[in-house]
């Protein structure tokens, strides 16, 4: 059951102009549940993407990465589950350059203009004719209020659908955001969540599009982590439909760019949050902060060690305050000449240790009563400078190990 995560409001699933999405059931692994989606863009829109960094990366992501590079412009995604189209060698890139050619001929427009998306089973031959059965349903069914079905149709593991929207004003310009994600396991990104897709309508040069969607992912998909696994599919997709009434923004210094940028990042953390809440088998979110750094890198590097260690995310799924497993952790960050004699540890508001030993206030009973709590927040402090980031992470329970066993099944 995800963590204090529901199902989205479709009111709050906000239309954006010029973005249509069409789902359908196209039998891919299992018959009866949508798994194929379309997402078909007007004319005049910008794309950009950030993808995962696991070498060993899936085929959609490869020709993904090859149309972007090419500049002709994207005027549709083709997004599939049951399938991961990954470990499928030569084969597999055929299969998604030749689903790119079939949705471009339904569309009567370029290859190049499609971009391909898979997440589910990895080393399993993409089923292409049953995509291509279901391409007709799919565009037939393509509206832009349609935002909750394609959240729906994108789900592997999850057990909630991931779906957020928001709305601002830009020189008196109603500008839309809605995004999507999908993710419950094989998450640590290195980029952004498996899969993950947010639209505005508002008017973005261009030239801003990749930075603007590496800077969303920096400070949304690349914070959190559910197993530390890297997929080989992770992909997040910015796009902006060029459709308000606003001036374009040319620079993300300006004030419309700053308050864009804030609405759209708060979309991002929303989707990025809710699959760690949507973990395999969570029951806690948790949230770690680690401050007194030298730089953020070194911050990120520390949470990172506290969120990837099983004995930390086993006693958290026991509720049991077993802290020394924080202190191992942040020792075997790989801070070569971190001193231990800086280190004070926070649960919430209880402290537990000053510098480097337990605080002599502190009563085992606190922690537990912290520890029982559905969300918590661990904050450590180094004591080394004025750097500090945050990560978002789950528990680990039985459940995890059994979803993951049987998950092929």
């Amino acid at each position: 059951m995800a963590v204090n995560l529901s199902a989205p409001n479709p009111a709050q699933l906000y239309p954006v102009a010029g973005v249509r999405l069409g789902v359908t059931e196209a039998g891919i692994r299992k018959a009866g549940r949508k798994d194929l989606t379309v997402m078909l863009l007007e004319p005049g829109a910008s794309v950009a993407g950030v993808f995962t960094q696991n070498r060993f990366c899936a085929a959609p992501v490869q020709i993904c990465r090859e149309h972007l590079a090419r500049g002709a412009g994207v005027r549709a995604l083709l997004i599939n589950t049951g399938n991961a189209n990954a470990g499928t060698g030569e084969e597999g890139r055929q299969r998604a350059v030749r689903s790119c050619v079939a949705l471009a001929d339904k569309l009567k427009l370029a290859p190049e203009e499609m971009l391909p998306f898979s997440t589910g089973v990895i080393m399993e031959a993409l089923p292409l004719e049953r995509i291509e059965a279901g391409l007709d349903g799919a565009i037939a069914d393509a509206r832009e209020d349609n935002w909750l079905r394609a959240a729906e149709a994108i789900m592997t593991t999850d057990t909630v659908a991931k779906a957020f929207g928001r709305q601002l004003m830009i020189d008196g310009a109603l500008v839309s955001i809605t995004g999507i994600s999908k993710g419950a396991g094989m998450i640590r990104p290195n980029m952004a969540t498996m899969l993950g897709f947010v639209a505005t309508d508002a008017r973005v040069s261009q030239s801003l599009m990749q930075r603007l969607a590496t800077e969303l992912a920096e400070a949304s998909f690349n914070r959190v982590t559910v197993d530390g696994d890297t997929s080989t599919n992770d992909s997040f997709m910015l796009i902006a439909s060029n459709r308000a009434r606003h001036a374009e923004i040319e620079s993300l210094d300006s004030a419309n760019g700053q308050a864009l940028k804030t609405a759209l990042l708060e979309v991002a953390r929303q989707l990025a949050q809710a699959i760690v809440r949507d973990g395999e088998g969570a029951t806690k979110f948790i949230t770690i902060e680690v401050e007194g750094g030298r730089t953020q890198a070194e911050c990120r590097q520390v949470a990172y060690a506290i969120a990837h260690s099983p004995l930390v995310k086993t006693a958290f799924f026991a509720s049991d305050p077993n802290l020394g497993r924080i202190l191992a952790a942040v020792g075997y960050a790989g801070i070569a000449d971190l001193d231990q004699g800086c280190i004070d540890l926070y649960l919430d508001q209880v402290h537990v240790a000053q510098r480097g030993g337990r605080h002599p206030d502190y009563r085992e009973e606190e922690g537990q009563r912290v520890m029982r709590q559905s969300e918590i927040t661990v904050r450590v402090a180094l004591g080394r400078g004025a750097a500090a980031d945050t990560v978002w992470t789950c528990d680990l329970s039985h459940d995890y190990v059994s979803i993951n066993a049987d998950y092929r099944s």
